[in-house]
This record gives C-alpha cells, structure tokens and sequence, in this order.
C-alpha cells in the first residue's frame, strides 16, 4: 500500500521543514513524564490497596483492571474535546497531578479514620485519575500534529513517536517505583512528587504557549495552587502518616519504613509491642513466645542435637533466639529477603530485647537474600531447617510453599534432620492448613502436623517435614514458657473441627494455596 499525501509530503519536505520545533520537543518529552506518572497513580493505587485492605492478589487486580478501564474511557471522551486543546491539555494535566499527586495522602486519611466510604473512596479516585490520564496521550497526539504539519512522516512517524516516548517513561518508572521511590520517599511523597511532575508539564506548556491561551492570568493562578497543594503535601508527608498509621493501628507507632518488599510498622502501647507486615500482624510481645517456642521445640528437640540450623523467614530473630537455647548448636544461618527487618532488629534497643540480642551472636549469620534463590543456589546440608514465612497472600509468597520449594528443603534436610513450616491456622484456613501439609507430603517428605493456641492469632498450625518418622521428644531447653514435654501429645491431636481433609498439592504452575488462602480468610473479614 502506497504513503498518503502527508507521508509523501513529508518526505519530499526541505531539511528546514524537518528541523524538529522547541514545541514538538517539549511535548515529546510531556509525554514521557506523563506515561511515568500515570504507571505512579496506578502502582500506588494498588500498593495501597494491598496495604491497607490485606496483601492481596484480588486487590491490585481489581485496581490495575479499574485503571485500565477508566483510561479507555478517557480515551474515548477525547473526541468531544475539540476547541482550545492546549488549555484543554492544561487543565488536565493540573487534575491528574492534584487528584494523583494526594490520593496517597487521602487514602491514608480515609483508612485510619475506618470509615466504610474507603473501598468507595479508592475505586472513585482510580477511575478519576484514569480518565484524566486516558484524555491526555490523544490531546498531546492532536496538538503535535496541529504544530508539526506534514513534517516528520505525518501520522504513522507521529503514532511512533508518542507511542515510543510513552512506553519508555513507563518502563523507566515501573524500575524505579520499587527500587528507589518508595524507598526512598514513602507512597505518600512519591505521589506528592509526581503531582509535581505533572504540574511542571502543565507550565511547560503554559510558557510555550502563552501567545495562544485565553485567561492566561487563570491558568496562571490555577497551576499555582496546584504546586502549592502538592509541595504541602510533600513536606508533610511524615506528619500525615505518623498520624493516619497511630490511628490505623490504635497503639502509637514507634517505627514505620516502606522498603522495596513492604511497609514495615512497629507500635508499642502498655499491652506490648506488635510488628505489622503490610499491615497484617506477625507478633504480639506479650505472647510471641507461644508461637516461637512452638514452631522451633518439636523439630529441634527430636533432632536431639542439632549442630548447624538453617532458619528461612523470620527476620525479626525471635525463632533464632529459641534456636540458640539449644548448646548443641554451633551455627545458624538465617536467610530473610528484607534487610530493613534485620538491621532494625538487631539495632533498636527495644527489640533486641526482645529476641534477646540473637541477631548478634556469633554463632549467627545473617544472609539477605530470596530464600528460593538461596537454596537453590548452595548445597549446604542443615540438621534442622525452620520455615517462618508470612502466610500466602499473594504470589511471591505463594511460591514458598510450593512443591518445588519443598524439595528444595528437603534438598538441604541432612538424613536425621528435621524441618518445620508455619502453616496458619487449621482452624480458619482449614483447607490451606492441610494443602500445605499434602504439598509438603508430595516433595517426598513425611508430615506431623500439630497446633498450638496464641491469643493473639487464635489457634495456629505447624508442620514438622522428615525422612524418617517423628516421634516426640523427651527433653526439651529448660525455662520454656508454654511448649512442655507433657503438653506436647495435646499440640498433635486434632479435634473433628480441624482434622484433615482433602487438598490439592500446590505447585509452582497453579498456586491454589494462595485462592484457597484468599477464600477462607476472606470470610472472616467479611
């Protein structure tokens, strides 16, 4: 098929027709800003999401299909935008930058002040800020081709360009979201700071072209206030998530940081110190040891020695300190993702009280690192593994429980060893209980499920994995709180309520622990 009229044209044009315009310029590099803050607004909207509604597929799901669907309505309503398109463009760009820029903030707001309007209040922002966002790649495309001509290949060279330019200010900011802003600046800044970025296209664009606009004075006034609002927000994003999160969480928040993996808060009221990841609690001081003591005794105190003990998860070191109870132990290899939990707990005063300054033994060797990459990536053999992961709420969870990653434990199990899994609660998650416990049995692996009451999560599973069969041991440290050797028979009797029923392995390739997960505990918050 041969070139249109303006393709031809602009192939025939004199070098001086293709010298590329400051206009042009400006809104081809507009549109790479714009696609980054876009990718920003839904990232955020959907971390959000996870955050503050459960760390959940279902959330950033619905969010990322919500924006895309407000975009391709914005899209469409570009066609009845005919008249004055570079104020049209100007006043879009000051919308999305406000409504973008400080739906962190406002959500946060919302969240802590528990109202039911939240859910309301989310997808209302989304579908706002996806409009706005769908409206401006059409405006930017017809506004160049109004100061372009027929110059530069004429709209097939046009659709690449804008296409071109969109695309990389995604893929720029889809790397640096996790990596550097969030990190960095908190969801609340990173959202204030691209506002800022989209105001600063809207005055790009306001000084190019000023000789053309109506009510220059207004437009003036208009992107003003914008950055006004948004630098506010910026400079007072600790002072709004200091007081949404003392809200949010009841007890006053002594520490808070987003790291590339999650939001990690801790908060302290009389009754005790709680850790929360992504908002779910992992710990209550006041009867973490229940738990801890729990998923560490059984496995070690059958092993009946152990020398060298590898402990995946459990960053906060409270499972390594009951590792270090037993004399037998020479070294402890823990591998947890997240640097921020080790380095806060084995560096704030409170809480290494509270695990009993176990991240700085020298018996212990902190390794941060995946531990799927981990393990696949060393041979080390260990006399007892244990297994402290958050419960699967999503995916990159999820694969930690998968058959796969058990073989590799199992892998890495020496011949009298013994590994164990925290398996949330067989009570709740009844079905999720008993398909970790039939996943771990598919890796080649015999299982001891057991249970054990802490208030503070309710009734609560764990899995003892081995080669050889486990039999209950004698002894046990001296000093223990809960776990008794006495008491242990009662931990493996599973009454009618909570006894087995069938499950599916999960594997890499379906994850179903992670929807029969999402399923039975989606009913308890509702």
């Amino acid at each position: 098929m041969s070139d249109g009229p303006a393709d031809r044209a602009g192939a025939n044009a004199p070098a001086s027709a293709l010298a590329i315009r400051p206009a042009e310029v400006a809104l081809l590099a507009s549109v790479f800003i714009v696609a980054a803050c876009g990718l920003v607004y839904e990232l955020a909207a959907g971390t959000l999401a996870s955050y503050l509604l459960g760390d959940s597929i279902l959330q950033f799901s619905t969010v990322i299909g919500t924006y895309l669907f407000a975009m391709g309505v914005g899209s469409w309503l570009s066609r009845y935008l005919e008249r004055q398109l570079v104020a049209q463009f100007l006043r879009i760009e000051l919308l999305v930058g406000l409504i973008g820029g400080l739906m962190p903030a406002a959500l946060f707001a919302l969240q802590s002040l528990a109202t039911p309007s939240f859910r309301f209040a989310l997808y209302a922002l989304v579908l706002a800020v996806g409009i706005l966002v769908g409206l401006e790649i059409p405006l930017v495309m017809r506004i160049l081709k109004r100061h372009a001509g027929g110059a530069h290949g004429g709209l097939k060279t046009l659709v690449s360009q804008v296409l071109t330019f969109d695309y990389l200010g995604a893929l720029a900011v889809s790397i640096a979201f996790p990596l550097l802003f969030v990190p960095q600046l908190g969801l609340i800044r990173t959202g204030a700071f691209f506002g800022l970025m989209n105001a600063g296209v809207a005055v790009w664009a306001l000084w190019l072209f000023r000789g053309e606009l109506r009510g220059l004075a207004a437009h003036v006034v208009a992107a003003g206030l914008t950055i006004a609002a948004l630098l506010t927000a910026f400079a007072g994003a600790d002072l709004v998530t200091s007081w949404a999160e003392d809200r949010f969480y009841a007890d006053r928040v002594i520490y808070s940081e987003t790291s590339a993996y999650q939001r990690v808060v801790v908060t302290s009221s009389p009754a005790g110190v709680r850790l929360f990841l992504n908002g779910n609690l992992q710990f209550h001081s006041r009867d973490e040891y229940r738990y801890h003591e729990a998923l560490v005794h059984p496995a070690l105190a059958a092993q009946g020695a152990p020398r060298r003990v590898l402990v995946l998860g459990g960053g906060d070191g409270m499972a390594v300190r009951e590792v270090l109870k037993y004399a037998s132990v020479e070294r402890v290899t823990l591998v947890e993702l997240d640097p921020h939990m080790t380095t806060l707990f084995s560096t704030a005063p409170l809480l290494r009280g509270l695990n009993g300054d176990a991240l700085r033994s020298p018996k212990v060797t902190i390794v941060n690192a995946d531990a799927f990459a981990w393990l696949e990536q060393h041979d080390e053999m260990f006399d007892a593994i244990v297994v402290d992961f958050p419960d699967p709420t999503n995916f990159s969870i999820g694969k930690l429980y998968t058959r796969t990653f058990y073989e590799l434990v199992e892998q890495h199990l020496s011949a009298s060893g013994y590994a164990v899994v925290q398996t949330t609660s067989p009570l709740i998650a009844r079905k999720s209980f008993w398909t970790v416990a039939a996943t771990i049995e598919a890796a080649g692996l015999t299982t001891a499920p057991y249970h054990a009451h802490v208030p503070s999560f309710g009734e609560w599973g764990f899995i003892v994995a081995s080669r050889r069969p486990f039999r209950l041991p004698q002894t046990l440290p001296p000093a223990l709180r809960f776990v008794t050797v006495a008491g242990l028979p009662a931990l493996f009797d599973f009454p009618p309520d909570m006894a087995r029923v069938p499950a599916e392995v999960n594997r890499l390739s379906n994850q179903v622990l992670v929807q029969t997960f999402e399923d039975e505990w989606g009913k308890v918050q509702r």
